[in-house]
């Protein structure tokens, strides 16, 4: 069974949590720790993202117009009818995910290459059903980035003049949700020798993989 409720219709991709989650992210209209029962995906064109457009208010006004201003929010060039997901269940631990990734904007860490003159991003979303602390969170995040980050390796996208492997893009963006409470007291620890974080791991590796693959077929193939 499906743990997320999410619906696409371009330019918007919904999730309902199905109840308040706290959700922990770095996404622009609503970084950090915040409380919510909604995330979602707004899909612009490489067209929309002018140099003198201010993404941040351009972003907030969609929302408000959306009857979103309370969610969450992404912001992504990909088609957001390319949308991937999965969950896995490990000792009672379930986490799902949903993901939408393009490469065009890779870059590698250490290396900047600067603007690209297309965009792309990966994002993901990350849900579980167990309660979490904000520092089981925070590990949990830092176990999605690299999940996220051994995917684009395992991709294996070349860029810049030596033709270095990416690790991901100039705009990626995580966010965990987990539920305000639960039957039993917060997780406290994520770390990656915890079910959680193996559930985790493979669920966004799962999702991951099959976004990539996806866009290598119809970005690189000549």
């Amino acid at each position: 069974m499906v743990d997320m409720k999410f619906t696409c219709a371009r330019p918007w991709l919904s999730v309902e949590l199905g109840s308040v989650h706290q959700v922990l992210s770095w996404t622009l209209n609503a970084p950090g720790f915040i409380e919510t029962d909604r995330v979602v995906w707004r899909e612009v064109r490489n067209s929309d993202l002018t140099p003198e457009l201010d993404a941040h208010q351009w972003l907030l006004q969609e929302l408000q117009r959306s009857n979103n201003a309370q969610a969450v929010a992404f912001l992504t060039s990909r088609n957001i009818d390319f949308h991937h997901y999965a969950e896995k269940s490990i000792e009672g631990e379930k986490v799902s995910c949903l993901v939408t990734a393009g490469l065009s904007n890779a870059e590698r860490v250490g290396v900047r290459h600067g603007p690209q003159n297309r965009f792309g991003t990966i994002n993901i979303l990350v849900k579980t059903i167990s309660h979490l602390s904000q520092a089981a969170m925070i590990e949990l995040m830092s176990v999605v980035v690299q999940a996220r980050t051994l995917a684009v390796l395992e991709a294996d996208i070349k860029i810049g003049a030596h033709q270095q492997a990416a690790t991901g893009t100039g705009t990626d963006c995580v966010a965990i949700a987990s539920p305000l409470r639960g039957a039993a007291a917060p997780c406290i620890y994520a770390g990656l020798h915890t079910a959680i974080a193996e559930a985790a791991g493979v669920a966004v590796l799962s999702a991951m993989h099959e976004a990539l693959t996806i866009w290598k077929k119809n970005h690189l193939n000549p």
